[in-house]
């Protein structure tokens, strides 16, 4: 799967069309039930922190930006961009917007995406998603992916990764951008039984980034 979807987005040539790998994606069976053991609460803590820092800087909103107003629904539901239209670095922080919404399997498939597209730190995020879920043959599948396409990431970074995640966890959590934290806060007030994945970021979402960010310039 990976590696059709890294081939997809590097031929820049077929349609992107996220309602289908949505639909394929809610098919599968539900993420396991986990006991909390020691490595899965890590994990949950780790992805914690990580998805909060990937949120914290400006330029996540300017990416967000760029996704939504690519991606987001104008009323006519037939937008399929290209791929190479598609901000991959947006796809990626959506997905750690989707997390922190408690909607896990709509932010697995935006880390697939930009997993598919070479994107390495939504390749370590699934390798977390996947420990945080008990599911550990496909956390070790994104551990190889990562360690295939950034051989001189060893075992000492990624130690020293856990315990400075750890370290924040504990003593200074960080605090994703205010603007992206309101739409964490709708997004998690996104129910809907018949389509339990979140499909794509509204268009709606542009313009109100927009904004807030012109009003805090």
């Amino acid at each position: 799967m990976l590696a059709k979807a890294g081939e997809a987005v590097r031929a820049r040539r077929r349609p992107f069309d996220e309602a289908g790998g949505l639909r394929r994606l809610a098919r599968k069976s539900p993420l396991p039930q986990t006991r909390d053991t020691p490595l899965v609460t890590r994990a949950r803590r780790q992805l914690s922190v990580m998805t909060r820092l990937y949120l914290k800087p400006p330029q996540a909103v300017r990416h967000i930006e760029r996704l939504a107003a690519c991606l987001g629904d104008d009323g006519d539901g037939d937008r399929h961009p290209p791929f190479e239209d598609i901000d991959i670095d947006g796809a990626h922080i959506f997905g750690c917007m989707l997390h922190l919404a408690d909607h896990p399997q709509s932010a697995q498939f935006w880390w697939e995406l930009a997993a598919g597209a070479g994107h390495l730190g939504a390749t370590y995020l699934l390798h977390l998603h996947h420990t945080a879920h008990g599911a550990r043959a496909e956390a070790t599948h994104w551990l190889d992916q990562l360690s295939l396409q950034a051989i001189t990431l060893d075992e000492d970074f990624f130690l020293g990764v856990t315990r400075f995640t750890q370290w924040m966890h504990e003593h200074r959590p960080p605090v994703a951008h205010p603007c992206l934290l309101d739409e964490v806060v709708r997004l998690a007030l996104h129910h809907n039984d018949d389509q339990p994945l979140v499909c794509r970021p509204e268009r709606q979402i542009a313009d109100r980034l927009h904004h807030l960010t012109d009003r805090r310039a």
